[in-house]
């Protein structure tokens, strides 16, 4: 039987996809002791990269924010990975850091970032508020628009 999460994400119509294989010399989460640190999670969707290009300049703003919440959905695959395939033992998104590929004088990485955060609160509720950091790069891996990171507290 699923459990509560994954009844809410197949009410969202949210398909988590197989946890993305880190592509360089680092594993994808660690857990130390209830917390969980998840490796920065990029825009790989099942058919490869999506969100190739800088914001502000080859994408726009909303475009930002749907690449953020596709790292998310990637962030949330690899939590269920940690948990044993179990999403009902998070107990809380501690932190979560968006990195925003944009053009100088960008000033809008926190409504980028929100693309993440609200995708963690529809999927999670109360547990799903989180501390967070938008910042901007000027180059992430790949090129793609948005990198995730983040740090659950789970059971």
């Amino acid at each position: 039987m699923a459990g509560k999460i994954d009844a809410r994400l197949k009410e969202l119509d949210i398909i988590l996809p197989s946890p993305p294989a880190p592509v360089a010399s680092y594993v994808p989460y660690v857990v130390s002791g209830n917390l969980v640190f998840i490796s920065g999670q990029v825009t790989v969707a099942p058919d490869g990269l999506k969100y190739v290009g800088t914001v502000g300049k080859d994408l726009s703003l909303e475009d930002g924010k749907a690449a953020a919440r596709l790292c998310a959905i990637n962030v949330i695959a690899q939590v269920k990975a940690a948990c044993g395939g179990d999403l009902d033992r998070v107990r809380r998104c501690v932190k979560v850091t968006v990195f925003v590929n944009a053009v100088p004088g960008f000033a809008q990485h926190p409504e980028v970032a929100n693309g993440a955060s609200d995708l963690f609160g529809e999927v999670f509720g109360e547990a799903g508020k989180h501390a967070r950091a938008a910042v901007g790069a000027g180059s992430l891996p790949r090129n793609v628009a948005c990198e995730v990171e983040a740090i659950f507290e789970i059971a």
